[in-house]
């Protein structure tokens, strides 16, 4: 069964206080639900249209576990702590193996 990849980009972070908190919270929710962190940064570089700004991506066993994890109670405590403090896309991909 192929892996399941949580992606996170930033477009801002708006309040740096709320992302910590976040952060605080979420990070051992995930590796509790089973995610692994992959990459957690800012990028080296970035082409085309790219925002120098921070990634995440987390790897679960399956996509279906990446998911339950985003919907866990846990978590949407987490992202309630997060609030507006930052501006961001989020993405589920299953991998190719």
């Amino acid at each position: 069964m192929a892996k399941g990849y949580w992606i996170t980009t930033y477009h801002s972070i708006e309040n740096e206080n709320k992302m910590a908190t976040y952060k605080e919270k979420a990070g051992p929710v995930l590796v509790e639900q089973g995610g692994r962190f992959i990459v957690r940064g800012e990028p080296v570089k970035v082409y085309e249209q790219g925002i120098m700004q921070r990634v995440v991506i987390i790897e679960f066993e399956n996509i279906e576990k990446a998911i339950l994890a985003h919907d866990s109670p846990g978590y949407q405590e987490a992202l309630k702590l997060l609030g507006d403090g930052a501006k961001r896309d989020i993405r589920f991909v299953e991998g190719l193996f």
